[in-house]
């Protein structure tokens, strides 16, 4: 059997706060999702370097205003965030915490691949949650700094009444900016490991990964520093993340690594046992390249390009939603062979446009691409493509009073709304539209394009120098998006998306 080489970062796009477990002789990772819909996704690997998408835990998890992108902010940067995965007597568990529903949900499953999740919630918090499984009982363990643990019933769908509910122990505070955070929790030969991800203010000054362990699940615990490396990028730290064994005893942590505007990228690297601590990487650092006795496979995209040749109403696994999608607006089927968008309500920004339908960029670089038929847009309506964070870049047709089309490049004045830097009049019925996004050495630059014919291309507006920020918390996504500024009703079909991976 050919062994598998792992090359870092294993996917070079934001898939932050990954947990990853294996069933068999397949590994499932989870990750945080936020604000796109569906939501968890569920990815599956045969070696953990090639990673496949094959279901998400729900569709949408709350129907109201701000989930539905009709309250004027969103859930940007909220939503789910940091989801524990565990397998345990044939069911597999996700759980995560909502700060803006200030709700933890829980979710369950027979069939991690096609099934339906039944749905658990608790009011309240539990901060970058670990699922823990210890003889029968169950416990989720949480926090930042200050660390807790708070036993559920068997089945894991509430809280045990008298059950074990209590701080476990505070982390290091002096030299720390960001706390103990992050947790992963494991039993592994009868003691308890918990791993988390500090931020110090001395030394490196990047995130570390540390672990607790303790030879009692309620302590003490003793710590130490299990990882403080950048692996040569920009004193990123790699880190945040758990462990997961292979069939033939050997042990692997996945970790990310903010990239910037790219997003937060994860990175598989070896574990070794030394005095009972798991020991990640070589020699203290994160190996960029490394074989695994796991068998090689070829790799499946992560973003991929549609041409919307659908026979049912649903969508590819690598496409979501940016907020809920009001599924009444949508089509590949009314049209065949083509995406339809529909306007259904105003707005004047496209971070508050409905059923703006995404997928990640990746690095170094990538091109997305796609052919939009303009013939039924209403006066104020505005389609294209988006390089979607809060310092977004469009570039599109708006739509004049009087009827008039113009190609425009736009990006977030400052407030949420659109800056117009640059418009053309455009007198054809359909148009070319192309984003090339650089993110080679954290350039974090994206270019706007425009067609009539797909082969001449003219550049519009200005290069968007790119941006990581907290308030969407989320690495940049290409979007196709159509909002109404004066009518509702008017549509826009996109006859494809295409998309490259370049090289910059």
């Amino acid at each position: 059997m050919s062994h598998a080489v792992i090359t870092n970062p294993v996917i070079w796009s934001d898939v932050p706060d990954a947990d990853v477990i294996r069933a068999g002789d397949f590994y499932y990772m989870v990750s945080t999702s936020m604000h796109t819909m569906p939501g968890c996704p569920i990815m599956k690997s045969e070696n953990l370097m090639n990673w496949e998408i094959v279901n998400y835990v729900y569709d949408t998890f709350e129907d109201n205003d701000a989930h539905n992108l009709l309250d004027g902010k969103g859930i940007y940067g909220q939503g789910s965030w940091a989801a524990s995965l565990r397998y345990h007597n044939g069911l597999f568990y996700v759980c995560f915490s909502s700060n803006d529903m200030n709700r933890f949900y829980i979710y369950r499953t027979n069939d991690i691949e096609n099934g339906q999740w039944d749905r658990s919630t608790i009011e309240g918090l539990f901060h970058d949650p670990g699922l823990l499984f210890d003889e029968g009982r169950v416990y989720v363990i949480y926090g930042n700094g200050d660390i807790y643990i708070t036993e559920l019933t068997e089945d894991a769908t509430a809280v045990k009444p008298g059950g074990v509910n209590r701080l476990l122990f505070e982390t290091e505070r002096d030299g720390i900016g960001l706390r103990c955070e992050g947790c992963h929790a494991y039993k592994i030969d009868g003691r308890y490991y918990l791993f988390f991800i500090e931020w110090p203010k001395t030394g490196n000054q990047r995130r570390r990964q540390i672990c607790y362990r303790s030879e009692e699940l309620l302590g003490p615990y003793e710590s130490k520093l299990i990882l403080d490396d950048d692996m040569g990028y920009q004193n990123k730290g790699v880190a945040q993340g758990g462990i997961v064994e292979t069939p033939g005893g050997k042990w692997y942590a996945v970790l990310f690594q903010d990239h910037d505007a790219v997003g937060r990228i994860p990175c598989v690297l070896p574990v070794s046992w030394v005095d009972e601590w798991p020991i990640i990487g070589v020699e203290g650092k994160a190996p960029e390249k490394f074989e695994i006795p796991l068998p090689a496979t070829s790799p499946k995209p992560l973003v991929i390009s549609d041409e919307f040749e659908y026979t049912e109403n649903k969508l590819a696994l690598n496409w979501q939603w940016n907020h809920n999608p009001d599924n009444r607006l949508w089509s590949v089927t009314e049209r065949p062979n083509f995406l339809r968008l529909e306007t259904g309500n105003l707005t004047d920004s496209v971070v508050y446009a409905r059923n703006t339908l995404t997928q990640r960029t990746e690095g170094p670089a990538c091109i997305g691409m796609t052919l939009m038929d303009i013939s039924h847009m209403k006066p104020g309506d505005h389609a294209g493509l988006v390089a979607l964070q809060n310092h977004f870049g469009t570039v599109g047709v708006k739509v004049a009073e009087n009827g008039d089309r113009f190609v425009a490049m736009c990006v977030n004045r400052g407030d949420g709304g659109e800056e117009e830097v640059e418009n053309i009049r455009y007198e054809a019925s359909q148009i070319f539209l192309k984003i090339d996004f650089n993110f080679a050495n954290s350039m974090d630059t994206a270019n706007f394009y425009y067609a009539a014919d797909g082969v001449e291309w003219i550049q519009i507006g200005r290069p968007l120098e790119m941006k990581y920020t907290l308030d969407h918390f989320m690495g940049y996504r290409i979007g196709l998006f159509n909002y109404a500024t004066k009518h509702i009703g008017g549509h826009a079909d996109f006859d494809y998306f295409r998309y490259a991976k370049t090289v910059n």
